[in-house]
């Protein structure tokens, strides 16, 4: 009995020293299990970059559409009112300066042609005077203030014949009592109010035809109130157009007007945009890209450092392939590639920006 009981005293003491010596051999393996060390050729693939002290950028998406620009577009109107006989041009035509676009049969018309015949009328009947008191003045029958008061009479008829004639020669008259309708400029028709057979009434107070050079472009973006004071004139921009997405524009504010739409509460700003192709056309929808500077200065990383993991915010924090940390930082704002941060991280300090998940992952499992 007594043996039995040294048995298991003996037992018992070598199994408590077996469990010591196993925790022991647990407690000096585990750091080095959990020991991370970048291998040369992961340290290879990654990316490394500075953090520096930068100023924050935002970036604002307007909306807008391409106009015309008003420098470079003409209104026409008909100076008479009548029957319009024919429409020659339609809308998106590309047409000619002085090409005709509508012909109009009017009595407008031949009143100024009662006018022409009555101009010329008025021209022979001064010269023949003219002429009469010339004969008379060298016979001493008359005075020279007679020959100056006939003089004078006739450069007035030839004045009145000279403003009539460039009446029919700037409007297009004819002797049938027919004006023509001629666009001023070479430019594409962008409103056509007018159709053959119909008639227009005396004083007709509305453009007919609207024709534009569109070799440039206005793009008319609109700024909300809160963003107002982010707008610079002279801020470059970056263009996309639902017809063109993969092509992007550049362009620069040219002009901001001071002022609030009452209805959307919103400012226009104007780019201006070389279109030598046409391809931009008027009321096309046009989304504006412009990139902003703040006062404040933080600390910047490339955004591709950013790991997004458990609503949270980390970088990896890089000393040398022994010492890599996990840190939690938080972002104040993201641009262009880059991120600035408002706390986790120092000027100077280096961060893995490219194939870091890997590492988090290994470091965070």
């Amino acid at each position: 009995m007594q043996w039995a009981n040294k048995t298991a005293v003996l037992c018992t003491l070598l199994f408590a020293l077996g469990m010591m010596a196993c925790s022991q051999q647990e407690e000096l393996t585990e750091p080095e299990r959990k020991t991370f060390v970048l291998s040369e050729t992961m340290l290879g693939k990654i990316g490394l970059d500075t953090a520096r002290i930068t100023n924050a950028k935002g970036i604002l998406n307007l909306n807008g559409k391409i106009e015309a620009d008003q420098n470079r577009l003409v209104e026409i109107f008909p100076i008479v009112g009548g029957n319009v006989l024919s429409v020659t041009a339609e809308l998106g035509d590309y047409v000619k300066k002085n090409q005709v676009l509508g012909v109009i049969r009017s009595e407008e018309v031949a009143e100024y042609d009662r006018q022409l015949i009555d101009a010329r009328s008025d021209v022979l009947v001064a010269q023949k005077d003219l002429s009469v008191k010339a004969d008379l003045y060298a016979s001493k029958l008359v005075s020279e203030r007679d020959i100056v008061a006939a003089r004078r009479e006739l450069e007035k008829a030839e004045a009145a014949l000279k403003r009539i004639q460039e009446t029919f020669s700037i409007y297009g008259f004819n002797a049938r009592s027919e004006y023509f309708l001629k666009s001023p400029i070479d430019g594409f028709v962008i409103s056509k109010k007018i159709n053959r057979d119909i008639t227009l009434p005396a004083g007709h107070q509305e453009s007919v035809f609207t024709v534009a050079e569109l070799s440039e472009v206005w793009v008319m973006a609109n700024v909300y109130e809160s963003d107002i004071s982010k707008i610079q004139q002279g801020m470059e921009v970056v263009i996309t157009t639902l017809s063109y997405p993969g092509e992007p524009i550049h362009g620069e504010i040219d002009k901001i007007f001071n002022v609030l739409d009452p209805a959307t509460k919103t400012m226009k700003v104007r780019i201006k945009v070389p279109n030598p192709d046409f391809r931009l056309k008027p009321e096309m929808l046009a989304t504006t890209r412009i990139v902003y500077r703040e006062p404040q200065s933080l600390p910047s990383v490339p955004a591709s450092a950013i790991i997004f993991d458990k609503n949270r915010h980390f970088v990896m924090i890089f000393k040398d392939r022994y010492n890599i940390e996990t840190r939690e930082v938080e972002v104040y704002k993201t641009a262009e590639g880059t991120a600035w941060l408002s706390r986790g991280v120092t000027e100077g300090e280096i961060v893995i920006s490219r194939n870091q998940l890997f590492i988090y992952d290994a470091l965070n499992e």
